[in-house]
């Protein structure tokens, strides 16, 4: 099910979305619904990082486990080689 909505754009971006849809030959409708629909992907992808980063974050204040930089370095340096390295193993 879709719902209509509505949204207000200055004309200079109203008259960019007209250009792009030209071009793409692409409805206007189809340019901005796919804007939006990419803009909120990569802001849950961002909130799932935060997420992600903030739960690392405090498995490292409890535990003190982890890896160093230059384990991880070295461990991705070694990425396509015959001879990759495992990941490395963490720590206090």
């Amino acid at each position: 099910m879709a719902t209509a909505t509505s949204i207000k754009l200055d004309d200079e971006l109203n008259g960019r979305v007209q250009h792009l849809a030209e071009i793409r030959r692409r409805s206007a409708h189809w340019i901005m619904r796919e804007a939006i629909a990419q803009y909120v992907e990569r802001g849950e992808q961002r909130e799932a990082l935060k997420q992600d980063t903030l739960k690392a974050w405090e498995e490292f204040q409890a535990t003190g486990l982890h890896a160093t930089a230059e384990e991880v370095d070295k461990w991705l340096a070694s990425w396509g080689d015959e001879n990759e390295l495992p990941a490395p193993v963490c720590h206090q």
